[in-house]
């Protein structure tokens, strides 16, 4: 077990280094996708727009990786499969909406958890075991099942 343990983290490291050189590599090389989510016959206007919107979701991924990377304490299925899913959009030059898909799934959860976490840590006037008992609370007396 402690062997599994250990190579967790630099395989953590690897698949978030791996996510970021993607995104940075998709930066540089945007054309592609960009003219792949365009008509044939596109506007210089039309490329713009298409193209200001993949560098905004490009920007929020690089902010929530400096979030994430802060922290560091998501799983790496996230970023595996954030990766897998950024090559197929670089190397098959998928259309830019797509990567808004990319982005909802595979990037906010883990900073949030994250954020999440410290939040409970750093209530300190509050015991674990009583913010604990508060979620099994809320989670027997939920509105959707008949109080206890």
């Amino acid at each position: 077990m402690p062997a599994v343990v250990s190579s967790l983290v630099p395989a953590r490291f690897l698949t978030i280094t791996a996510h970021l050189v993607i995104v940075i590599t998709i930066f540089w090389s945007r054309d592609n996708n960009v003219k792949a989510g365009l008509p044939l016959d596109f506007t210089q206007e039309q490329y713009d727009k298409e193209d200001t919107d993949l560098v905004v979701g490009l920007s929020v991924t690089l902010g929530l990786f400096a979030v994430e990377l802060a922290g560091f304490f998501s799983a790496t299925a996230v970023h595996a499969s954030a990766s897998v899913a950024l090559l197929f959009f670089l190397f098959e030059q998928w259309d830019c909406d797509i990567y808004w898909w990319i982005l909802a799934i595979c990037s906010p959860g883990p900073p949030l958890q994250c954020i999440r976490l410290l939040v409970i840590l750093c209530i300190s006037t509050v015991g674990m075991l009583d913010i604990l008992g508060y979620i099994c609370h809320l989670q027997v007396c939920s509105p959707t099942q008949p109080r206890v």
